[in-house]
């Protein structure tokens, strides 16, 4: 077989030409465009392409299935691709490790869907970068007026109306504030990028809502009592085809919500979770359950079993409610299937 390995660079590409039978190589170079890779490619003829996992890696994929060719996208991040103790690394030894690793079939391969979902996958990582940039503004206006001697209500009262029209009051043009009251002016600047952020957050979420409206599997995930568009949407973006999992561990592993396991002799324990796969995800997946415990029967009930009563294992139970939500909506995506759940009776 003949693989053709491509460490992908910003502006340059190193390629390798491996034929796996004999372990002959040659390298080659190559502008990162899809004009100049797609000569690269059709010149060597490979059987099969590997690239590693990043940034670019989408549109590379589109460019080979066009092609009609084998890819493998490479999990960097996976035991067997980690670099230990070598002394020496380069674009080339990349690439040939990668090749190699491809034809004794050891790389752990990464998912890349088609573009209509990376870019829905995209979007709804935007909105999570507007609201964590809404955040951080409210955060510093909240430390500016701390700083003048003036304490904000806790919670969301004081950026509901009545509260943002309190500090509209006090904020003042930096133009027109004496150096004394300078901290007015800055607050104006403030709420001004709040109020703009606030507009770019509710365009995209339209457009989201307007995106889940028309998929019948945010609709099907959404008939969960407390589940909402954001982790619907989110979770159907990020499984994409819930078919290519194989059983429910696969799901949580995928989203990092499972235990790394710790054994050493006869000591075998569990640790915490791996947070491998989308942050975006399990923090939805843990406010959802937080939010559950008063709006899902089902969550309430796990929840009380999980946690036993314990203070001491709140976060724990939580986190595994997230686990068993997730679970739950993969197999409604695999099976079709609408929330159908009887509390148990005792």
């Amino acid at each position: 077989m003949k693989i053709l390995s491509l460490d992908l660079g910003n502006y340059k590409t190193v390629g390798c030409d491996y034929e796996s039978e004999t372990g002959g190589h040659q390298f080659m170079r190559s502008f990162t465009t899809p004009g100049a890779l797609k000569k690269l490619v059709q010149a060597v003829k490979p059987d099969r392409v590997v690239i590693e996992v990043c940034s670019i890696a989408g549109w590379v994929c589109d460019l080979l299935r066009e092609l009609g060719i084998e890819v493998q996208v490479a999990n960097t991040s996976d035991d067997a691709w980690r670099w230990r103790k070598v002394k020496q690394k380069d674009d080339r030894r990349d690439a040939l490790k990668a090749a190699r690793l491809s034809a004794v079939n050891q790389l752990r391969e990464v998912y890349i869907p088609q573009i209509e979902v990376r870019q829905w996958r995209a979007l709804i990582t935007y909105r999570q970068h507007l609201v964590r940039r809404r955040t951080k503004i409210k955060n510093h206006i909240r430390d500016l007026l701390l700083r003048e001697g003036q304490i904000l209500a806790r919670g969301t009262k004081c950026w509901n109306q009545l509260g943002l029209a309190h500090l509209h009051s006090v904020a003042r043009p930096l133009s027109e504030v004496s150096l004394a009251e300078l901290w007015r002016g800055e607050l104006q600047e403030e709420l001004q990028q709040l109020r703009e952020i606030q507009q770019r957050i509710t365009v995209v979420e339209e457009k989201l809502n307007a995106i889940g409206a028309a998929d019948a599997r945010v609709q099907l995930l959404r008939t969960i009592p407390g589940v909402g568009p954001r982790l619907a949407e989110a979770i159907v973006a990020l499984l994409d085809n819930p078919h290519r999992f194989r059983k429910a561990s696969e799901v949580s592993g995928y989203i990092g919500m499972v235990p790394k396991r710790l054994d050493s002799g006869e000591t075998e324990r569990s640790g915490h979770i791996t947070r491998q796969g989308s942050r975006l995800v399990r923090s939805l997946l843990v406010e959802v359950a937080w939010a559950g415990l008063r709006h899902n029967a089902w969550v309430r009930q796990t929840y009380q079993r999980l946690s036993g009563g314990k203070k001491a294992r709140k976060k724990i139970a939580i986190v595994a409610v997230g686990r068993k939500l997730l679970v739950k909506c993969w197999a409604m995506l695999r099976d079709n299937c609408a929330w159908d759940w009887q509390p148990q009776m005792t």
